[in-house]
């Protein structure tokens, strides 16, 4: 019976770690990597060049097609404005305004 709960209790226990510990990085994880007043480094404004800029630029010729398409629906309901600013400015803004490696 003792060997019993004591096997429990080391599940329980063992439980409750890996649960803090997946709970818990993140949030530390965040704030560690999160840090405004922080310049990018090099392989962030690398990986901003390689990767993130590439992407938003399709990203972006996506929601221009997108907003050309459906151009009539959004007249018919009366916001143009916004579908043109969520579907082109947006993705443009983080592609070609935003500074380097400022992800």
């Amino acid at each position: 019976m003792l060997q019993t709960n004591r096997k429990h209790l080391t599940w329980l226990l063992a439980a409750m770690l890996t649960l803090s510990n997946i709970v818990f990085s993140p949030a530390v994880m965040a704030g560690r990597y999160n840090d405004i007043d922080s310049e990018p480094t090099g392989g962030t404004m690398l990986a901003d060049t390689v990767l993130v800029r590439p992407f938003m630029l399709v990203s972006t010729v996506v929601g221009v097609a997108t907003f050309i398409v459906t151009l009539p629906f959004s007249a018919l309901g009366g916001n143009v404005g916004e579908a043109g600013n969520t579907l082109v400015m947006e993705p443009a803004r983080y592609t070609f305004v935003r500074p380097l490696g400022e992800l």
